[in-house]
């Protein structure tokens, strides 16, 4: 009988040979809607489809998984990449990143790379939408015709015009950026707040938010949570702000204090809101569905079909690049 000599480089060579492993935890929505272009390039460890627990999950991939892929909805903790000691690289569909534990990743050494600014236009797109929705009454109008209001009701209350508004844009990042220049074309007066005033802006800064607020008809959120900024926007800000002010949130939940938002639209403290990102989602405030103020969307701002394939693509060459050994297109952290 011939024997079988154990050749390890034989080995090592079809071990190099087989894609690269990437874990999803659970399914991000750009990864959802090009699975099959994930597929063709990686060998993707799909954790929620697994009989397995993830905890037994995780053990039996622990000392494969170099890659991690998630989106904005998955918590990236301490834990789980202490579960992962091969790992180096975490990799999110989303352009917020307040989900990922970056200190921990950054103790460890390991990348953080996300959607950079591939949804910005889009972003600002939506945010100049709810706000010409909330001001105009569109949704409002939409309803009232609908119910059949029209011929027995009479007129819907005035609505305000866009052009002449101040509006103040709270975080002029590539959002912001996109945000003002929109509204400048409606003829709206810009200024804004950020963590630093930044060069070769004309626009009036104001460090503090409710110096903005007094200042502003409008607030435009398109800032990303932190500790600094989370329930930045709170009562005094919108008191501040005023009975006539429009609040339109296109950055995280949690930079408005929910609660005192509902209050001060339930009591009439502000005008209106545009939001699109709330403090506990999916859960929306129920005494914001009878407002006619107000315009609710479920975290939909940045989803377009062209937007989400250009994001599948960055996603990709990202991981290409981590595998290739070349830098990341979009780091956000790069040990």
């Amino acid at each position: 009988m011939a024997q079988h000599h154990h050749n390890p480089n034989q080995e090592q060579e079809q071990e190099q040979e087989l894609p690269p492993q990437v874990l999803v935890l659970s399914p991000p929505p750009v990864f959802t809607a090009f699975q099959h272009n994930f597929s063709a390039k990686f060998r993707i460890l799909k954790a929620y489809e697994s009989p397995l627990s993830t905890d037994l999950f995780l053990a039996n991939y622990a000392h494969s998984v170099r890659a991690v892929l998630c989106s904005g909805r998955t918590p990236i903790t301490a834990d789980l990449l202490r579960r992962l000691p091969s790992l180096q690289l975490v990799v999110t569909d989303s352009t917020g990143i307040n989900n990922i534990d970056l200190p921990e990743c950054r103790r460890q050494r390991i990348s953080v790379a996300n959607a950079g600014s591939v949804f910005s236009k889009d972003v600002a797109d939506f945010a100049v939408g709810l706000l010409i929705d909330v001001m105009r009454r569109i949704s409002a109008s939409d309803r009232f015709v609908r119910r059949h209001l029209w011929s027995t009701h009479g007129d819907l209350p005035l609505a305000s015009k866009l052009e002449g508004k101040r509006v103040g844009i709270i975080g002029l990042g590539s959002i912001g950026t996109e945000v003002a220049k929109r509204l400048e074309a409606f003829g709206c007066i810009i200024s804004y707040n950020s963590k630093t005033k930044k060069p070769n802006v004309t626009y009036p800064f104001h460090p503090n938010v409710s110096q903005l607020a007094s200042n502003s008809d409008v607030l435009i959120i398109c800032s990303s949570l932190t500790d600094q900024t989370r329930h930045m926007i709170n009562r005094e800000v919108m008191s501040a702000l005023g009975k006539g002010g429009v609040i339109i949130n296109v950055g995280r939940g949690a930079i408005i204090n929910e609660k005192e938002l509902v209050e001060c639209l339930v009591e009439g403290e502000i005008g209106g809101a545009g939001l699109d990102v709330f403090e506990n989602e999916p859960t929306v405030p129920k005494e914001l569905f009878g407002l006619d103020n107000v315009v609710l969307s479920p975290h939909r701002a940045a989803f377009t079909e062209e937007s989400f394939f250009d994001c599948s693509q960055l996603v990709i060459a990202n991981l290409e690049a981590f595998f290739g050994n070349r830098p990341l297109l979009t780091p956000v952290t790069d040990c």
